[in-house]
């Protein structure tokens, strides 16, 4: 008798998942038998999960788009969101084996410079960084628990934003302020250090400068930018906490603690101050009419114009200061929702960085939608200027990917 063919092993893969406050993103990217991960084969998230929003389903999958209203309840609505996505899985990934779920989470501090294996201990000592990303940390870990009593026994990976920046030096790290505070941990540490890395990847893929001395602007409703030097962060504008720096969605970006005291003064409490810091702030609070850069752009509104003026000016400001702690400027790199998608704001941004030698090339920077890499600047430009479209799920899965392989 001759034996038939031997059973093919089921096809594998890692979850990579966001948890917020009010959306679950996912990502299935296939792990390879080299130990390696390939490009995602479904995409998607599950936004307005908050107290009366309108839950909806975005899926991308074989190059189509599609998005559909849910039938979810404000109460555990994150647990239905995750029986949502596994409703997903089972329909356009029904042969795939899930081996790992790997989990972006904001906020590693000084315990967690690279990704790990989450046990009970490791999740204690993220929940005490709690109050270091209020807005982040605690939903990103309520994330973490829901797909541990999903998949038992799976290994579950956290990988962790301020990892990038963990090559940062003590004059980079450190605020002006009594050595015990340092000592408790309040120091600048970074954030976007997911897609800074893929970035960084994907440029060196690229370009003979990506060693070189290179601006990282990661543009989108949470922003900043990274100083990169030799392939490793030297330098960021986001600090203690992702309300640093740049002029945000509806963060403040870098503020006078004067202010603060003021309004304490004038009987403000925390909870107030906290909520228009990073929920009334940036562009929604400046325009007073979105936090969507694309309905500032189509809004007659004044306000609105001032408000996209303001960001590049703050944009081009921070960049300045970064280049100066480079010496210079060889790379200048686009990403996120809004530096990849808005023309625009990268033609402002280049033109009034012209002085440091940029020079952009017109019609390739309106080509540039984000679909791809490409270089955007004119022959006659001494910096290059990139746009690249991010993958921070693709960073964490391949952490996954590589913790997996240890293992065994």
């Amino acid at each position: 008798m001759t034996a038939g063919p031997p059973m093919r092993a089921r096809r594998q893969a890692i979850i990579a998942v966001n948890a917020g406050s009010s959306s679950l993103k996912f990502a299935l990217y296939p792990y390879l038998a080299d130990g390696g991960t390939g490009a995602a084969t479904l995409s998607g998230g599950i936004d307005g999960l908050e107290p009366g929003g309108q839950p909806g389903l975005t899926l991308q999958a074989a190059g189509a788009s599609s998005r559909q209203a849910l039938p979810i309840t404000p109460i555990d609505s994150f647990e239905q969101a995750l029986t949502t996505l596994r409703k997903v899985l089972a329909q356009h990934a029904g042969d795939i084996e899930v081996v790992a779920i790997a989990h972006r989470i904001v906020h590693g501090g000084e315990a967690f410079p690279q990704s790990v294996l989450l046990d009970a201990e490791a999740m204690a000592r993220l929940r005490a960084l709690a109050p270091l990303a209020p807005l982040h940390q605690p939903h990103n870990l309520d994330g973490v628990e829901a797909f541990q009593r999903a998949y038992p026994g799976l290994p579950q990976v956290g990988c962790f934003d301020t990892s990038f920046h963990a090559s940062m030096g003590p004059l980079e790290q450190t605020f002006a302020l009594p050595r015990a505070l340092r000592q408790d941990g309040i120091r600048r540490y970074g954030f976007h250090g997911l897609s800074y890395r893929y970035v960084a990847a994907r440029l060196a893929e690229h370009s003979e400068r990506a060693g070189a001395r290179v601006l990282m602007a990661h543009l989108g409703n949470g922003a900043s930018v990274c100083a990169m030097r030799d392939g490793a962060s030297s330098a960021t504008s986001m600090g203690f906490s992702a309300l640093d720096g740049l002029m945000m969605g509806t963060r403040s970006g870098a503020l006078d603690p004067g202010v603060l005291l003021h309004l304490l003064r004038l009987g403000w409490d925390r909870a107030r101050i906290e909520a228009m810091l990073y929920k009334q702030s940036g562009l929604l609070g400046v325009s007073g009419v979105s936090a969507d850069m694309r309905t500032l752009r189509a809004s007659e509104q004044p306000a609105a114009a001032f408000a996209i003026e303001l960001f590049v000016h703050r944009l081009v400001r921070e960049c300045g200061a970064l280049t100066a702690t480079l010496g210079g400027i060889d790379l200048l790199a686009f990403t996120g929702g809004i530096g990849e998608h808005d023309a625009a704001l990268r033609q402002a941004t280049c033109e009034q960085l012209a002085f440091l030698g940029l020079r952009i090339d017109p019609a390739r920077n309106r080509e540039a939608d984000g679909s791809r890499i490409m270089a955007i600047h004119a022959p006659s430009s001494s910096v290059e200027i990139w746009v690249v479209p991010t993958d921070e799920g693709r960073v964490a899965a391949g952490d996954a990917a590589a913790l997996l392989a240890a293992a065994r």
